[in-house]
């Protein structure tokens, strides 16, 4: 079973997300305080939004993590923090 923390951001201008996201992709693994197992960034650029996929193992873990990625500082992140989902995985399919 897997959990996923869904964040949804507004107001997301393309080229400072284009900044983070090339920053995020040079570093070793996820933020200090952060046990997640993936992440995947979604970005509709016509609404200047983008949600935030961030994967674990357990809900143990998502609950671990959420000091570390509610204290990010708000430069770090995409835009403007609109909703926070915690959901446990029920299904996936793929074709």
């Amino acid at each position: 079973m897997s959990y996923v923390r869904v964040v949804r951001f507004t107001d997301v201008d393309p080229e400072h997300i284009a900044n983070r996201l090339k920053d995020i992709e040079g570093r070793d693994g996820p933020p200090e305080g952060v046990v997640s197992t993936g992440i995947q960034f979604l970005h509709d650029e016509d609404q200047a939004t983008m949600v935030v996929l961030q994967f674990f193992d357990s809900a143990e873990d998502m609950a671990q993590s959420e000091a570390a990625l509610d204290g990010m500082d708000p430069s770090d992140t995409p835009g403007t923090r609109a909703s926070i989902d915690r959901c446990e995985k029920k299904m996936e399919l793929h074709a």
